[in-house]
């Protein structure tokens, strides 16, 4: 098969040569030195590669001190660089940022509703609002919305952002929502009673968020009907600790959130 006979001698002997080390790519077709099994790479990890000849059957080798031959070459066989890592995600879906340090936080703000609102943002955006230098605070109330706007005197680089429970046609939200005309200003809302409801039931492992009659404490009515013996912080608490990231919550909680993140991070046109 070769004109010499390549194994003659103590080719692993010091001094002899140095000995090339070649990747153990997939389909790379090598014999074994001293058995003769010849076969291309199907598989190798930190310690063995696999080959498989062209009769179907496998062998599995050491990388070291095994010895091969390639194209009549003795090589050593190393495992292949591994592949370029793919980006980390954060919780909302965005790129990762290694070694964030927060940013001094911008002038612009976001607010929610309350303090569970808050919770559940920084919860899957924490990340990119940390990047981004927002500070979330919340409203205890959107009644407070139209003396929070006046106060928080809002202009060119102060933008406010706002998150509203339960904006929907002919609510008491939507009516107070009108009332902020700013361009600086941005109120957008969801559909949900509360943003409990945000969380999709999968992630809590219940078939559907129960419906609660008029007159009665939403979250108490919710407890009761899902049959957890809690009180609604804890109640929270488990529903909070359910959810990982962006896709254990609803769509129509998702898009507002972006849009509020981009509307307070967007640069103000020059003048």
């Amino acid at each position: 098969m070769y004109e010499r006979d390549v194994l003659a001698g103590d080719w692993r002997r010091p001094g002899r040569g140095t000995i090339p080390l070649v990747p153990a790519e997939p389909d790379l077709v090598v014999e074994d030195a001293e058995g003769g099994f010849c076969g291309a790479v199907v598989a190798c990890d930190k310690e063995a590669v696999t080959l498989e000849d062209r009769f179907g059957r496998r062998r599995v080798f050491p990388l070291e001190p095994a010895a091969f031959l390639l194209e009549g070459r003795v090589v050593t066989l190393v495992r292949p660089a591994s592949a370029p890592k793919a980006p980390r995600r954060s919780a909302s879906g965005s790129i990762a940022v290694e070694g964030l340090r927060a940013r001094v936080a911008r002038e612009s703000r976001i607010y929610v509703e309350g303090v569970h609102d808050a919770a559940l943002v920084e919860r899957v955006w924490g990340h990119d609002l940390r990047v981004e230098g927002v500070v979330v605070e919340y409203l205890e109330g959107v009644d407070h919305l139209p003396a929070i706007v006046e106060e928080f005197r809002p202009g060119p680089g102060r933008r406010l952002g706002v998150l509203v429970d339960h904006l929907v046609a002919g609510s008491k939200e939507s009516r107070i929502a009108e009332r902020i005309t700013s361009p600086h200003v941005l109120v957008v809302g969801h559909p949900f009673v509360d943003v409990w409801q945000a969380v999709k039931p999968s992630a809590l492992g219940i078939p559907a968020w129960p419906s609660v009659p008029r007159g009665r404490p939403w979250k108490e009515g919710v407890v009761a009907a899902l049959g957890w013996d809690l009180e609604p912080g804890d109640a929270w608490r488990r529903i909070l600790g359910a959810v990982a990231t962006y896709a254990d919550l609803e769509p129509e909680l998702l898009g507002p959130v972006e849009e509020l993140i981009d509307f307070v991070t967007a640069p103000d046109e020059a003048g």
